[in-house]
């Protein structure tokens, strides 16, 4: 072969080789907030979910990021990333530069770049690469993510309704079969606040797990209806998991062991809060709260580098962790109360919580996805929530960017369907590279 030649063809056979080995197809994700990882083997009759596992693939569970909290997961499911990574380290931060506050939910604050821009979630990079996504309550998705936002984004409100999340569905099916949008995603609550109020081994949760498994219902006569089977993924996940909680017998009231004026700013109360105490009391406040039962606290060196967390630009200076079942505050008459009627003495605020250690049991996370490039009918080893991004990634036809998943944990959940076309332009080019970088050629 001529060194003319070889020169003109090395470039078009990179660009091959550049090539994605995967077919783009629609994908549609629903993200069930506290939904654990055991709830759907819990219950017999779940039609709805029953259906999309027949012809899809579940895990024995996910292992959320610490900490086990929302907006921390929500992050590392989209991005790939480590919550250090990433820096969405809880549900309230506090950037001691500006003195800005992240709140859950819809503080104004909260919207500001510096906290979402550490990383780029998938709906940013799909926009980028002339995609279109369609998000519906999803937190984060009204905020302008390093210069963009999804083509469409109906803002998070507080436990949207099953009317909510089955028009969402109608709404998102109907744009991915027409081709005005690639990926849609669908938020849901419910499981999460009922989990709170009144504990995940309740009747209330119960009841929330099987109104969802109705939406997932309507969502499966609405594929089959638009003929969507072959052709659309959906994947459903959740943050993380939830734990029953004693209230009142176990909280740490932390005015009972330090003063409260040494502290300049607490963000946060429950299994896990971040104290920014004055400089020169550091070391008393920390040696104080080493000695308080039922939990740990660490200096910012000293975080354990399992719970890939440390490294984070809004971590304090000290970080408390409680056991699981117990709950930090500055005092437990600061809390509130509520009443499940109009009569009786009033009750906790809260029956379960998550937010703990990643490896405790209760905190792990679920997954479930069907389609085209899913195997069917199976039940796979654990997965970890910064893999589920490489998945979307993959059956999205996106190149993720670079991330902490492990692609080793989930790729045999896919079918293979759609390589073999694909890939083999890759397969000739790799040949033809071979051949042409071989000596005499």
């Amino acid at each position: 072969m001529s060194s003319a030649f070889s020169c003109a063809l090395l470039p078009l056979l990179m660009l091959l080789w550049s090539g994605q080995c995967v077919m783009s197809r629609p994908l549609l994700a629903f993200l069930i907030d506290g939904f654990r990882w055991d709830y759907m083997d819990r219950l017999d009759s779940l039609p709805g979910f029953r259906e999309l596992l027949r012809r899809g693939v579940t895990v024995d569970y996910m292992t959320a990021d610490f900490p086990t909290l929302s907006y921390p997961n929500y992050y590392s499911l989209m991005t790939g990333r480590r919550c250090e990574a990433h820096h969405m380290t809880g549900n309230y931060m506090w950037d001691e530069h500006s003195e800005k506050e992240f709140l859950i939910g819809t503080n104004p604050d909260s919207r500001l770049p510096l906290w979402w821009d550490g990383a780029e979630p998938l709906w940013v990079t799909a926009q980028k690469a002339g995609m279109k996504a369609h998000m519906y309550f999803w937190p984060g998705c009204e905020v302008e993510i390093r210069g963009v936002r999804p083509e469409f984004c109906e803002e998070y409100v507080y436990n949207p309704s099953l009317q909510n999340l089955t028009d969402s569905i109608h709404k998102a099916l109907t744009v991915l079969s027409s081709g005005q949008s690639h990926m849609a995603a669908v938020y849901w609550e419910k499981i999460d606040v009922q989990g709170h109020h009144f504990g995940p081994d309740s009747a209330e949760v119960q009841r929330a797990v099987q109104e969802l498994d109705g939406a997932m219902e309507v969502l499966n006569r609405a594929i089959t209806e638009k003929g969507l089977q072959d052709k659309l993924n959906v994947l459903l996940f959740s943050d993380h998991g939830m734990t029953k909680i004693e209230w009142m017998d176990k909280v740490i009231e932390l005015d009972k062991h330090i003063s409260m004026s040494d502290i300049s700013k607490m963000m946060d109360r429950g299994p896990v809060v971040s104290l920014w105490p004055m400089a020169p009391k550091l070391q008393q406040v920390y040696e104080a709260l080493a000695q308080v039962p039922n939990m740990k606290v660490y200096k910012k060196a000293e975080i354990p580098e399992r719970f890939f967390y440390r490294g984070g630009k809004f971590v304090s200076p000290l970080t408390l962790v409680a056991e699981p079942g117990w709950f930090i505050a500055e005092n437990k008459s600061l809390l509130p109360f509520w009443k499940n009627d109009s009569s009786g003495p009033a009750r906790g605020w809260q029956h379960g919580w998550h937010g703990y250690d990643n490896e405790f049991l209760d905190m792990r996370a679920f997954f479930l996805a069907a389609g085209p490039d899913f195997k069917q009918n199976v039940r796979a080893g654990p997965i970890q929530t910064v893999d589920l991004y490489n998945l979307m990634c993959r059956t999205l036809g996106v190149e993720p960017l670079p991330n902490n998943g492990s692609w080793s944990r989930v790729e045999y959940l896919l079918s293979g369907a759609g390589e073999s076309t694909l890939c083999y332009g890759v397969v000739l080019s790799s040949a033809l590279l071979a051949l042409l970088l071989t000596p005499g050629h």
